[in-house]
């Protein structure tokens, strides 16, 4: 399969982005513009599979996601991965070292720690509807912001997240995505073989700092942020790149 990517800078160790579910790439475009100046190596930024320019999954799990993200890494290279949602659970998952990438460093911003018998329904009833096909290329980008949870005012960072079909326009996701389930993030985090961050904006109802403090003693709060802390406020994730390639 191919999944489409962007890189830059040079040297070592390779900085790997993951975005959130919904979302491409660009979500990280404010934190790749302040990486000449903040990162000593290269970056890696993927759209995962089934999202963006990325080809789709037969089948989405962790492992399938992880195991994709691997292919498109050389093996011999140090790798520090930082993820958004679920972006940062497969940078734990790459972080257990079972894809053949060498992992120094994880943090997972955002991740969603607890589901509900009932969100995973909701989830697995999303992954069955068909794709949804829109008369016009703003109202897909509409509904690609509101999956991604940006705001109306970024459209630029969905730009990728829609494709033009027979009879309109449609988000590039597909919506079997929806189908991968809840990470085990305490196996997660036994397995790791690398260090390990846990972060999440202040006002993240997705990713409250109780159940981060379940799984970690010193979680990082990034203030005043929500959900998508990376594309609010680029910056606040500066102190984190210090403690990937620390």
């Amino acid at each position: 399969m191919s999944v489409y990517e962007e890189r830059g800078g040079d040297g070592d160790p390779v900085l790997v982005l993951l975005h959130g579910l919904g979302a491409t790439g660009a979500v990280w475009n404010g934190l790749v513009d302040l990486l000449p100046e903040s990162w000593p190596g290269s970056w890696v930024v993927p759209d995962l599979p089934g999202h963006g320019r990325s080809d789709p999954l037969p089948r989405y799990t962790f492992g399938a996601l992880a195991t994709a993200v691997a292919a498109t890494l050389e093996r011999d290279r140090r790798v520090a991965v930082l993820g958004h949602s679920l972006g940062g659970a497969i940078a734990l998952t790459l972080a257990s070292g079972w894809f053949g990438v060498p992992v120094s460093a994880a943090c997972g911003v955002g991740i969603k720690v607890r589901w509900t018998p009932e969100e995973l329904a909701k989830a697995a009833e999303l992954a069955a509807r068909p794709s949804r096909v829109f008369p016009s290329r703003e109202e897909a980008l509409d509904r690609a912001l509101r999956v991604a949870g940006l705001r109306a005012s970024d459209p630029p960072l969905a730009e990728r997240a829609v494709r033009a079909v027979d009879g309109g326009w449609q988000l590039a996701l597909d919506p079997a995505a929806f189908g991968v389930g809840a990470p085990d993030l305490p196996g997660l985090l036994a397995a790791a073989r690398a260090p390990v961050i846990l972060a999440a904006g202040a006002r993240d109802p997705m990713s409250p700092r109780e159940h981060l403090l379940a799984l970690q003693p010193n979680p990082v709060e990034l203030t005043d942020l929500g959900h998508n802390a990376h594309v609010e406020n680029p910056a606040a994730l500066l102190p984190l790149l210090d403690r990937l390639h620390g």
